[in-house]
């Protein structure tokens, strides 16, 4: 009982601190095993059981449903990320225009979710990179940031992924991300902090250097609204 306590208030500590536990998104090797109706009628269950416990009544009208939607909700949308078919095909061209200099698309909406507490991130990314002969459509950035935060994350882990993703698909190490995002883990619950965000950031090759790093930064805080 003793380890069984000590084991429960070290994994704890590490969600209150948001510690990660790896770069990659702890997975079963039988996570594909159950479809998607499959997956939802099991969390429909499940949370109509969690539900029941917290002795809400479930024959009222507006709460019938939400067993369902809920497990909708998980396996279609806010965890959708997941599932490595819905990674989105990122096309790529050649730079037949020669542009050598580095690629800034800021202010990418971000929503996610914390593994912790399964609390809403929502905040903003910053990806760059230069591009060595090789160049991907706009909004492709956008839906790679996208996909991997559709799933329980860490943001640090959510920075490198989105990082080496762009890497492999634009076969360069010079990748860079920068997120800033409010944790509502941190904002609406424990130490309630409504003004707090988190900043974090994953630097590949180039992006290395203070100079090219320092460019970086100046371009996310141009004044770009229109």
């Amino acid at each position: 009982m003793k380890i069984n306590s000590t084991l429960e208030e070290h994994f704890e500590e590490m969600g209150n601190d948001h510690v990660s536990s790896s770069e990659d998104t702890p997975m079963l090797e039988d996570a594909f095993v159950l479809n998607d109706d499959e997956k939802i009628e099991r969390i429909k269950a499940n949370v109509r059981e969690i539900m029941l416990t917290l002795g809400l009544d479930l024959d009222d009208d507006s709460l019938n449903g939400t067993p369902n939607r809920v497990a909708k909700m998980f396996v279609k949308e806010i965890f959708g990320g997941l599932h490595p078919k819905r990674k989105p095909k990122s096309s790529t061209f050649k730079n037949k225009y020669k542009y050598g200099e580095m690629l800034v698309e800021k202010n990418i909406t971000l929503y996610s979710t914390c593994e912790h507490h399964l609390l809403p991130i929502v905040g903003t990314a910053h990806v760059a990179y230069i591009s060595n002969g090789t160049v991907v459509g706009l909004s492709k950035m956008n839906r790679i940031v996208d996909y991997y935060a559709k799933r329980p994350q860490v943001q640090e882990r959510l920075n490198i992924q989105i990082v080496r993703e762009l890497q492999k698909v634009l076969n360069t190490d010079d990748v860079a991300c920068v997120i800033d995002a409010k944790h509502l883990c941190v904002n609406s619950r424990g130490i309630r902090d409504i003004e707090s965000s988190t900043v974090t950031a994953e630097y590949g090759g180039k992006f290395k250097d203070e100079a090219v790093r320092r460019e970086f930064l100046d371009y996310i805080n141009l004044d770009t609204k229109f």
